[in-house]
């Protein structure tokens, strides 16, 4: 059975750091394009960071970069995502995901419409 988990959420004061953690079913993590999404209650969900199977194509939102960092040890099938100048803004629910674009790489990585999603772990930042 295919499946995702996060974890390393929590409650973290503004300025701070958090690395979550996404480990993924062995099957499914080698050609797969992994992602952090995340969604805050009456918003849309948004794309922050995805990577290819290499880690060799990255996509950043605006609103993460140069704070969020991505990266994937597939020796491990877990996937980080490590998160720096932490902001009230930030506070979400984050989600890991997975979509299966296999042993390629991308000049415009997509990062929307994956098809494996974890259940999410929750992220708050306090002012």
């Amino acid at each position: 059975q295919l499946q995702v988990v996060e974890s390393g959420g929590g409650l973290v004061q503004a300025g701070g750091s958090l690395r979550l953690s996404c480990t993924a079913s062995e099957e499914i993590f080698e050609d797969y394009a992994m992602g952090w999404f995340r969604q805050a209650p009456g918003k849309e969900r948004e794309g922050l960071s995805c990577i290819s199977w290499s880690g060799g194509s990255l996509y950043y939102a605006d609103s993460v970069k140069d704070r969020f960092t991505i990266s994937r040890d597939n020796a491990k099938n877990t996937l980080y995502l490590q998160m720096a100048n932490l902001k009230p803004e930030d506070t979400a629910m984050y989600f890991c995901a997975a979509e299966q674009l296999g042993y390629n790489e991308y000049d415009d990585l997509p990062c929307s419409a994956y098809s494996v999603w974890g259940q999410g772990t929750q992220v708050t930042v306090s002012s």
